[in-house]
């Protein structure tokens, strides 16, 4: 079994999910602006709760899995990020860990999803064995769109998930010496 590392940038902690953790993900995602370019709608308590225990499975399963981002300050449960594995039948996505992040309101605009992000592919380039991994994102969600390219990601093909455009975008690995350049911080 393996457990998520915890994770420090300037502002953030990224840390593994913990059961307390639920109200906050449950507000996260019943939020329509939130889930407005991710999957369009709001999710239920427990369509919320399963995702919990999602992630800890892809930890223990998969080696890699999803972080809760958490304001080094205050403490505040800013939103998840991280690499998943969610078989949504895209053929570039196979055998391939997805990058993902999703932040509530309060932090939109601040860079965090970048910094988080940036902390998760310097581990991933270190720890996961793949190519490279990839991401995928509404053709009409800018924001995310500016963080992935910023991040290295650039655009590989536009898919439609169901009834739902998306675009694909990939970025190779990474050596881990290349990663450490401006890496972890430790925790003062």
């Amino acid at each position: 079994m393996t457990d998520a590392p915890t994770l420090h940038t300037d502002r953030l902690i990224l840390r593994p999910h913990r059961i307390a953790d639920y109200p906050a993900c449950r507000a996260l995602w019943a939020d329509a602006q939130v889930v407005r370019h991710v999957g369009g709608m709001p999710l239920d308590a427990q369509a919320v709760w399963f995702r919990l225990l999602r992630y800890a499975g892809m930890w223990s399963l998969l080696g890699y899995g999803m972080w809760a981002i958490e304001d080094r300050t205050s403490g505040a449960f800013l939103g998840e990020c991280g690499l998943l594995s969610a078989e949504r039948g895209l053929p570039e996505l196979e055998g391939v860990p997805e990058a993902g992040w999703v932040l509530g309101s309060r932090a939109w605009g601040k860079g965090m999803a970048s910094e988080a992000m940036e902390a998760v592919l310097r581990w991933a380039d270190a720890h996961v064995d793949a190519p490279s991994l990839r991401c995928i994102i509404a053709p009409d969600h800018g924001a995310s769109i500016r963080v992935a390219e910023k991040l290295g990601f650039v655009a590989l093909v536009d898919r439609m998930l169901g009834d739902t455009p998306m675009r694909v975008f990939d970025r190779p690995r990474r050596s881990p010496s290349a990663s450490r350049a401006g890496g972890d911080r430790p925790r003062p």
